[in-house]
């Protein structure tokens, strides 16, 4: 009985757990049938995926964010509603039910003023929301960039960023562009701001071209730039190349232009030159029959043109993007031009559910050009305009005289080839783990080599016939090797935003060289292919060199944020480098800034009209270790031109002694700067930001007069001076119109620099005054120099006679003391833009311009001489001058070249395409250098400002700048 009773109760337990399971299985399946599991992308309406965007089910806690591709997976139940937000865009909202199409594409439409506060900004070793930033930046875009045939990648800003001042004082397309922010901050090293490729530190900018550029962030203030310590003194310039989107597209774009000389110098034409002989009645004038223009003879119309062909494929967990581009630019000076090829590879991979990331990229272009000899613009403006190019022979004219010759002939009678290659490649691996720590690995290698190749045959007039024949190659190449590794710590603990990040940094740089040259050739045959046929050896024709150095860093920075109101940063980095003397062998660099957003305030947030305000500070200190140089802290030995004799050889050697002094206290030239800015908007239509900035540098390098003894060497490097920088920035931005059909919108750059050396002595090494902006070279000014170096005045400051005028006479009326005849830094520079659509319309124009600089105009200064008649050439103004005296610098030389250049003015449209179409098709016209605005009487007021040779000189060194109009297409097709 006990078992048939164990056993009947074991059968009603299974049937009942037969029961339960069919009960279950049924739940189950009904409960499955009311759950769905969706899974999509989000991203914006130019594919870019959005990282971070949120998606909810309506009315529960049920909730995800999307990953690095803007992937997201979320189980919600059938019917149910899910809101998809992203701050800065529109929240948009989807209905699920069994006829929603699966993976779902979400494209957010963006809110223009909203989307500009959580717009990412890079800021080294990281990025930042926009309204997060407590240091000064600026952010420029693709769309924003200056267009046209830009053969140098920092042109695309000029006029762009407050407070960046991008220079091309010639017209030479293979001559690159100078730049400065907030003014210069180093006597003898490089003022250019560091350039920054996709984390990469220290790439050539023309590594990148402007169609692979996403946005360009610059980095102004101590307090963005110190995570760069001892590189970061001239601020930092943020490149973000185009990421890979989502689908599949190819996109080709077209340019090709026309451009002529923009303006020339007006000089005698060959009937005036005879009008003032026979007016004169000048006995001694030899007429040579012709009527030539020199300048326009070393001119031409030029053709340019630039194609850019671009890949992209992207999907769920990779992605690949693809891009070559070729530019043909060839100069009005004839024989010169530059031919570019670049090509562009990106590409990433994720794993392990999206929390490892690959990237990988490689940037590679090859440069050539014909280098021009910049003698053929004062041998144009010397000549005798009656003098024909070539004489009844057909062969060049050859006239008497000093700075007599043709300039034809010395444009044609030479071979000059140079050629330049630049590789960056990177690898990046970053892994996210514990939700809140991301950690990051770059490696980089860039290489840089040029190659010149220059001959000068046996029959050119210039030095060729006398060393029956001259040729010359050298070979000089860089390579920095980089590892970069960083950890960033992300956390929000309710209001509470909390960013930290730390890291390690190894650079490796190494360049070396050499050269060779020989004069003395049987025949011109060879060029410079085949410089062991020359004959003549001197000391000197063949030389080498190598040099390295390393740098290796520590950094760290931490962000805290409190309920998007008040936040605060801080940054500090601890450099070592080889370049430093033994007594300063590291360096720290820190920073410091805090900001007030009002805008999140109780008493400002329900504003009208008040859409943005926030207050900034900030205060830190970086470094400039451009100036040093490798070795240039150690005794060094170097061969001499003495020679003594060897008994052990039986033969003569050449004697090495010292050519450098030792310097342990050598260091880097360190800049503090304070900075307070204001960031603004308005109405939802007006917005911009004010910054006002003191920069103090020290330490400033300088070569110095030393005695001897104890010195072996007369001359030292030293840190001794003191340069100051003050001034302010307003960016403005505004949504004039804003219409269904017609949109106006205009921005404006405008800053203010005020430059002071401050300091240029100490108790070891002493000077007054370092004279500079040299004449020599020019007729008569052999060892003259123009300026002065000295405490009190800014770099670039014109010294000299102040000039009253001409007597009666025609003779200069000048002081008897010298004095400051002005300076070369601009009291303000400004830019302006303007972008008008109307329908498929658009047009743009941008211009920029510099206020208050002074130019010493040496061109005028020569050619205004009354001796240079009848030999010589004169200006046009010189027949009504009533100038008497011989040429002498003074005050009556230097003239104000304030301007502003309409640079681009573009109108385009885009062809109408069937609303699914996969084709995008744009057509415009461009017209660049259109006119120039100002009073100065020489050929170009955009005078070089930089450098301590000659900035603000004007001296025939005039490469005409060319007037471009172009056709351009763009076509995009999409998968």
């Amino acid at each position: 009985m006990k078992k048939q009773h164990i056993c009947s109760t074991y059968t009603l337990t299974l049937k009942w757990l037969s029961v339960l399971s069919l009960v279950l299985m049924v739940s189950v399946e009904m409960y499955a049938q009311d759950k769905k599991t969706i899974e999509g992308t989000v991203v914006d309406s130019n594919q870019e995926p959005l990282i971070g965007a949120t998606i909810i089910e309506s009315g529960t806690q049920n909730g995800t964010t999307t990953d690095f591709d803007g992937h997201f997976s979320i189980t919600v139940e059938n019917g149910s509603q899910l809101d998809i937000s992203y701050v800065g865009f529109v929240t948009q909202s989807l209905v699920i039910s069994n006829a929603t199409s699966l993976p779902l594409s979400v494209m957010l439409e963006s809110d223009t003023y909203a989307l500009d506060a959580v717009e990412l900004v890079a800021v080294g070793y990281g990025s930042m929301r926009k309204s997060d930033l407590t240091g000064a930046i600026s952010s420029v875009t693709s769309d924003d960039f200056l267009q046209g045939n830009v053969s140098s990648t920092e042109q695309v800003l000029q006029g762009k960023v407050s407070g960046l001042v991008i220079s091309k004082d010639t017209g030479d397309p293979s001559v690159g562009a100078s730049m400065r922010l907030r003014g210069g901050t180093s006597l003898t090293a490089s003022n250019n701001p560091l350039v920054v490729v996709d984390g990469v530190a220290g790439v050539d900018i023309n590594t990148v071209q402007p169609s692979d550029i996403k946005t360009m962030d610059v980095l102004k203030d101590a307090s963005a730039t110190a995570i760069y310590g001892s590189r970061g003194a001239n601020g930092v310039i943020m490149i973000t190349t185009k990421s890979i989107k989502k689908g599949k597209s190819v996109t080709y774009t077209g340019l090709t232009g026309v451009s002529n000389a923009a303006s020339h110098l007006d000089i005698l034409s060959a009937n005036q030159w005879r009008g003032y002989v026979r007016d004169n009645n000048v006995q001694d004038a030899i007429d040579y029959g012709a009527n030539t223009n020199w300048q326009k003879e070393l001119e031409q119309t030029a053709l340019s043109q630039s194609h850019v062909l671009s890949f992209n494929s992207g999907g769920d967990g990779s992605g690949l993007r693809a891009s070559i581009s070729y530019l043909d630019k060839e100069g009005i000076i004839k024989e010169s031009g530059l031919e570019r090829l670049s090509a562009n590879l990106s590409g990433h991979q994720y794993a392990f559910h999206n929390r490892l990331k690959f990237d990988a990229g490689l940037f590679a272009n090859i440069d050539k050009w014909h280098p021009v000899d910049y003698s053929i613009f004062e041998r144009a403006f010397n000549l005798n305009p009656t003098i024909p190019v070539r004489d009844a022979n057909g062969d060049f004219t050859e006239v008497g005289g000093t700075l007599n010759e043709n300039p034809v002939e010395i444009l044609t009678n030479r071979i000059a080839d140079s050629k330049k290659d630049r590789l960056l490649g990177y690898f990046k691996t970053e892994f996210d783990f514990f939700n809140d720590f991301k950690a990051t690995v770059n490696m980089s290698l860039e290489n840089n080599s040029t190659k010149n190749s220059f001959y000068r045959p046996s029959y050119a007039v210039i030095q060729g016939r006398p060393e029956r024949g001259y040729g010359q190659k050298t070979l000089g190449e860089y390579t920095t090797m980089q590892l970069e590794t960083y950890l960033n710590y992300n956390k929000n603990v309710g209001n509470h935003y909390i960013g930290a990040m730390a890291g390690y940094s190894y650079l490796d740089n190494t360049y070396d060289g050499f050269g060779a040259q020989r004069a003395g050739f049987d025949t011109d045959l060879f060029g410079y292919n085949n410089l062991g046929a020359g004959q003549n050896y001197r000391l000197g024709d063949v030389y080498s060199y190598k040099g390295n150095s390393k740098l290796i860093s520590f950094f760290g920075r931490v962000n805290y944020s409190y309920d998007s109101r008040y936040m605060i940063t801080a940054t500090v980095r601890r450099d070592g480098s080889s370049r430093f003397g033994d007594n300063h062998k590291w360096g720290v660099f820190p920073s410091a800034s805090i900001a007030w957003n009002i805008t999140n305030e109780d008493f400002a947030n329900n504003s009208s009209w008040l859409t943005t305000l926030k207050l900034r500070a900030g205060y830190g200190v970086t470094g400039n270790q451009d100036g040093i140089g490798e070795y240039k802290s150690l005794a060094i030995l170097g061969v001499g031109s003495d020679s003594y004799y060897d008994p052990a050889t039986d033969s003569w050697k050449l004697a090495y002694s010292p050519t450098q002094n030792p310097n342990p206290d050598l260091k880097w030239e360190s800049t503090a700067q304070a900075n307070i800015g204001i960031d603004f908007g308005f109405f939802n239509r007006v917005s911009g930001s004010l910054e006002f900035y003191n920069k103090l540098t020290s330490d400033l390098l300088y070569t110095y007069q030393v005695p001897q003894p104890p010195y072996l060497v007369g001359t030292m490097l030293a840190n001794v001076g003191e340069l100051s920088n003050k001034g302010f920035e307003l960016s403005l931005n505004a949504d004039i119109i804003q219409g269904s059909d017609f949109t106006w919108n205009a921005n404006v750059a405008l800053s203010s620099n005020k430059q002071i050396i401050e300091k240029l002595s100490n108790q070891v090494y002493e000077t007054d005054v370092i004279y500079s902006g040299s004449l020599h070279g020019l007729s008569g000014m052999s060892g003259q120099f123009s300026q002065v170096i000295k405490e009190g005045y800014p770099v670039g400051t014109f010294w000299g006679k102040k000039s009253s005028g001409l007597d009666d006479n025609g003779e200069f009326i000048l002081a008897d003391e010298d004095s400051v005849l002005g300076d070369v830094q601009p009291d303000f520079t400004i830019g302006v833009g303007m972008n008008f659509t109307y329908k498929n319309f658009d047009l743009a124009l941008s211009g920029y311009g510099n206020f208050g600089q002074k130019v010493l105009n040496a061109t005028n200064m020569m050619l205004n001489d009354p001796n240079r008649l009848p030999t010589y050439n004169v200006t046009d103004d010189f027949l009504s001058s009533g100038i008497t005296s011989p040429a002498t610098y003074s005050g009556y030389w230097i003239e104000d070249a304030s301007f502003f250049r309409l640079q681009t003015l573009s109108v385009g449209y885009n062809i109408p395409t069937n609303v699914n179409s996969s084709c995008g098709m744009r057509v415009y016209f461009l017209g660049e250098n259109l006119a120039v605005f100002t009073d100065y009487s020489g050929v170009d007021p955009e005078v070089g400002l930089t450098g301590l040779d000659n900035p603000g000189i004007d001296r025939f060194n005039s490469y005409p700048r060319p007037r471009t109009f172009s056709f351009g297409l763009n076509i995009t097709l999409k998968d």
